[in-house]
């Protein structure tokens, strides 16, 4: 049984719509907290094994939201938000709190929260920072914003995805402002971890000796640890998709250029990124990026 903010036993009746690597994962931990969860993809079949974990998975989006106390979207880009907004919005409960979670950019955001005062919505906002395996295991960092009411409702569903919540303001779009600069952050240090293994090898030296190097020090990172080891393995199996890294830098590059923010740096990572991709590794862990160096 899930615990409310005053330590009450709660159980949340959540929809989660959108069950890639991170709705399921999403989903998982919820069940596990005792949450009630209905679950929805757009390929049916891709939501299918959440009924064995205790999931209701319905196939229409109608059906998902219809005794909905919390809808967490978890789904790819604007365009899929958007469509499901337009879909669900009126048969879902009034008094539902609807938990925007997928990383959809500025103007995105902008778009949903217009949406949701067309339709009455309750908007709220909670960035999933972390890949597939903490979002199986409740150990997400949840970036949320919106009013302190609405996200006072849905501090279970946080707390049985999460780790750690950091409030990142009042209105909805400041998670997403943080999401972009967190993401920013991944995609830097994931290439340059590719970058300096390269460097390694191609000097004559065994790669892993960089990362002894750098252990312990100032300069340490557990992510380069992590990815540094899928690297040299040459195993990339998605905890966060390149594909869906390169979306982001996307996102991430146009609002940076928009709020007068040189994208030096970033147009560099979106080539590099766009070049592993190319090649191939496009559905692969964004660790693939060593492979264009």
């Amino acid at each position: 049984m899930a615990l409310g903010p005053r330590g009450e036993e709660t159980t949340v009746r959540v929809s989660v719509l959108g069950t890639g690597a991170m709705g399921a994962g999403v989903a998982q931990s919820l069940l596990r907290a005792g949450h009630d969860v209905t679950a929805w993809n757009r390929t049916t079949e891709r939501a299918r094994p959440l009924a064995d974990l205790g999931a209701t998975v319905v196939a229409e989006v109608t059906d998902a939201v219809a005794d909905a106390q919390v809808v967490l979207l978890t789904l790819f880009d604007t365009d899929a938000v958007v469509d499901v907004l337009e879909q669900a919005a009126g048969d879902a409960p009034q008094d539902a709190v609807w938990v925007q979670a997928s990383t959809i950019g500025v103007p995105g955001t902008e778009t949903v929260v217009q949406l949701a005062a067309k339709y009455g919505i309750t908007l709220v906002e909670a960035m999933m920072l972390g890949t597939k395996a903490p979002a199986e295991q409740g150990k997400l960092t949840m970036l949320v914003a919106g009013d302190p009411d609405a996200v006072s409702v849905v501090e279970p569903v946080l707390d049985a995805v999460s780790a750690k919540v950091v409030h990142a303001g009042d209105r909805v779009g400041q998670g997403t402002a943080l999401k972009l600069a967190a993401n920013a952050w991944i995609a830097s240090i994931t290439a340059a971890t590719g970058q300096s293994l390269a460097i390694a090898s191609a000097l004559g030296l065994d790669p892993q000796l960089f990362l002894q190097a750098i252990e312990g020090s100032a300069s340490d990172s557990a992510y380069a640890h992590t990815k540094g080891a899928a690297m040299i393995a040459q195993e990339f199996p998605a905890q966060f998709a390149l594909d869906g890294l390169r979306k982001d830098i996307a996102l991430i590059t146009e609002a940076a250029r928009d709020a007068g923010v040189d994208t030096t740096l970033l147009d560099a990572l979106g080539r590099v990124y766009a070049e592993a991709s190319a090649a191939g590794h496009g559905g692969d862990d964004i660790a693939a990026v060593g492979t264009a160096f």
